[in-house]
């Protein structure tokens, strides 16, 4: 089992270049669904959550073409055609593994008034929002059943426009409803729709297919549905979350790095607190610069859907925080069960208390490197900040997580001094 072995103590020094956003692209996958004309993305990164989404749409009958590295970040060009779909089931094998796949159900419903998709994870309805996912194909006249573990939607006369008022911020099933609504009949408006920039990237690929949507950048999202879509040529927005990570990097290192081929505007949030941090973060032109002398100031922060400080930074922070003088207190709004990596930075010497959804962390003058255990994507993300400001060794086991969201990451480290390499061996903890 691979595992990622830091010595930690290296201050990170040089250019990192950020890849295609995961969940930017993930939802483009799907969308190909939507017509029987090519779709091409760019800038793909290469992660195995790429990877499964692109064997989930092949499973259902589109052809996958290119795959070639085509950007100087490392992205890659594919070319998805779903003129010959056989096939209207998500098998439970692939989605399993990876909750967006339930986002071919919106596609699937929208052109072909049909779809059965596995529940993802074992998720039980109700206590995840998948069920938004589901009320909101049922206010476009959809019928839902579930059986076997599977999710069974039907709209054999299409798929009628609606007002769809979301009770809570979702950015999957903002998603599918898009999708959805895109080929129904008549005028779809989502209320309280999520905001972050993967959802205007998949806006401006629909728009470009020939959707109409409008109110893109604002909580209500406007679509005019219309009969067909066609193919696009489409380019992934760069990956904020990636970004964040390695900024999270470069503090606690007391490093400078530039980031390159980032937008800087979707970052806003974490850099506004990486400022009162104390940290130095200069904006370029698809650039950021961000550099540290000696230790953090600890600052609080609660996670909001976007344009707040996004959920999936909060490990990644806390792991900054740990080392930070004084204390941050860490408020996580979004997910429940979110504070998983928090005993393995303890092992690493942090000083962390949690209380229900807030963790106290008070700084400490050293961490200490030790074996641990990766929980999910981001708290593997979170290890590899604290080892790289950690004394001595950190291993950091089941990095098939960070395979999920994190390309290169050995290699991108690596070139800004650290000392990092990946070890495969049949040793388990």
């Amino acid at each position: 089992m691979d595992r990622i072995r830091i010595t930690g103590g290296q201050r990170l020094s040089g250019t990192i270049p950020i890849s295609g956003a995961k969940n930017a692209a993930l939802p483009l996958i799907a969308a190909c669904l939507l017509t029987d004309k090519p779709l091409t993305l760019n800038n793909l990164p290469d992660l195995a959550d790429i990877k499964t989404m692109t064997r989930l749409v092949e499973t259902l009958g589109v052809e996958a073409t290119g795959g070639d590295v085509t950007e100087a970040n490392g992205g890659r060009r594919l070319t998805l055609t779903a003129a010959n779909i056989t096939e209207t089931t998500a098998p439970y094998d692939l989605v399993r593994t990876m909750r967006a796949s339930i986002l071919v159900m919106g596609p699937l419903l929208a052109r072909f008034g049909r779809a059965k998709v596995s529940l993802p994870g074992g998720c039980a309805i109700g206590t995840r929002p998948v069920d938004l996912h589901l009320n909101a194909m049922e206010r476009l006249g959809a019928e839902v059943e579930l059986e076997g573990g599977y999710v069974m939607v039907s709209a054999p006369n299409g798929l009628i426009g609606n007002r769809v008022t979301f009770p809570k911020v979702s950015v999957g099933a903002t998603e599918n409803l898009l999708m959805a609504a895109a080929l129904a009949k008549g005028q779809t408006i989502i209320e309280n729709a999520a905001r972050e920039p993967e959802i205007g990237d998949l806006v401006h690929c629909l728009n470009s297919m020939g959707a109409k949507i409008s109110g893109q950048g604002t909580d209500t999202l406007t679509v005019d549905g219309v009969d067909e879509l066609h193919g696009a040529d489409e380019r992934v927005i760069p990956d904020r979350i990636e970004a964040g990570t390695y900024m999270m990097a470069a503090a606690i290192t007391e490093g400078d790095v530039t980031l390159s081929h980032v937008d800087p505007g979707a970052l806003e949030a974490v850099t506004a607190l990486l400022r009162s941090a104390g940290v130095i973060v200069e904006e370029g032109d698809r650039t950021l610069r961000v550099a540290m002398d000696g230790r953090v100031t600890g600052v609080d922060v609660e996670t909001q859907p976007y344009p707040g400080f996004p959920t999936d930074m909060q490990a990644q922070l806390m792991a900054l925080m740990a080392r930070a003088q004084g204390a941050a207190m860490i408020t996580e709004t979004i997910f429940e069960n979110r504070f998983m990596h928090v005993p393995e930075l303890v092992r690493m010497g942090a000083d962390i208390t949690v209380h229900g959804a807030s963790s106290l962390v008070r700084g400490v003058d050293r961490l200490v490197g030790a074996p641990v255990m990766a929980t999910d994507l981001r708290a593997s993300s979170s290890l590899i900040i604290a080892g790289l400001g950690a004394e001595g060794v950190t291993e950091v086991n089941r990095v098939y997580h960070l395979d999920r969201g994190y390309e290169r990451l050995e290699e991108k480290l690596t070139a800004v001094g650290a000392l990092v390499e990946r070890v495969s061996d049949e040793r388990t903890f």
